[in-house]
């Protein structure tokens, strides 16, 4: 995936990723559910410096998460679409990128499923994919992301720790 881009639903903000995601997450957690209106949200996780405003403006939201810490959502301001969020974990240097904000979203597919202890039971999943009853450990990201977008990750995570 080279430099996809993205926007909120009427148009008034458009983005771009200057790299694909490091890791893709689809998220089965009920804030997830409850945030999306759906069964599960799909997450981009990507280096908050290669996110990239193209039009428009966005608004953040504080709003609250599962750790307790909270998270700010970023929405247009016009149609209220959330873009992307970042966590207090990892601050404004990883941002979770909603993957249908895309415009070609269907190139995303999970490279993980987590919280799938609260997962709808309509909801089956792939043979053979990768899935947690909470989240992964982190001495397994290289087997589900690749060395590569794990370091690339572990990176982005470590600057918010400065």
């Amino acid at each position: 995936m080279a430099e996809p881009t993205g926007g909120c639903q009427c148009g008034h903000v458009r983005y771009r990723l200057d790299r694909a995601p490091f890791s893709v997450h689809c998220c089965h957690c009920t804030d997830c559910q409850r945030e999306t209106g759906s069964g599960f949200a799909i997450n981009g996780l990507c280096d908050g410096r290669e996110l990239t405003v193209l039009q428009g403006e966005v608004e953040t939201i504080d709003t609250p998460s599962n750790s307790g810490a909270g998270q700010v959502i970023a929405r247009c301001p016009l149609c209220k679409v959330a873009l992307w969020s970042h966590y207090s974990s990892s601050k404004e240097h990883v941002a979770f990128m909603r993957c249908g904000t895309l415009d070609t979203s269907s190139v995303v597919e999970p490279d993980v499923h987590i919280f799938v202890r609260s997962k709808l039971p309509w909801v089956k999943l792939p043979e053979g994919v990768k899935a947690y009853d909470a989240y992964f450990r982190s001495h397994e990201m290289d087997d589900i992301f690749g060395a590569e977008r794990a370091q690339r990750r572990r990176d982005a995570y470590a600057r918010a720790k400065t």
